[in-house]
């Protein structure tokens, strides 16, 4: 099965995923943005959860462009996504939380 991991190389937590899935390939969305069609199918899988209202980035938007669609917000600022996206053959999971591990077969 095909692993692909999508964050930023700098994220902790995205650092931990390939640490533990040392097989999956890497996107890093600062260097490569997310393709439309990428967005749309992350958005469309996991909805406004995509977006990370905890970063330093969502700190600093003013109102009015944290009001902005997800997918605009995510194309302005591709940092805001929350991380890491993970797919894993036709399934898709957010964060690195116990249950994604569980399904990952890292746990």
């Amino acid at each position: 099965m095909s692993v692909t991991i999508y964050g930023i190389k700098t994220c902790d937590t995205c650092r931990k995923a390939r640490k533990a899935l040392p097989e999956a390939s890497f996107h890093d969305i600062r260097a490569t943005p997310l393709s439309d069609a990428e967005r749309a199918e992350f958005l469309a899988r996991f909805g406004d959860a995509l977006i990370n209202r905890a970063s330093t980035t969502w700190r600093g938007l003013d109102a009015q462009s944290r009001a902005a669609d997800p997918d605009a917000l995510l194309a302005a600022h591709p940092a805001l996504m929350k991380r890491p996206v993970i797919r894993a053959g036709e399934a898709l999971y957010l964060g690195w939380k116990a249950d994604v591990q569980s399904a990952l077969g890292v746990a």
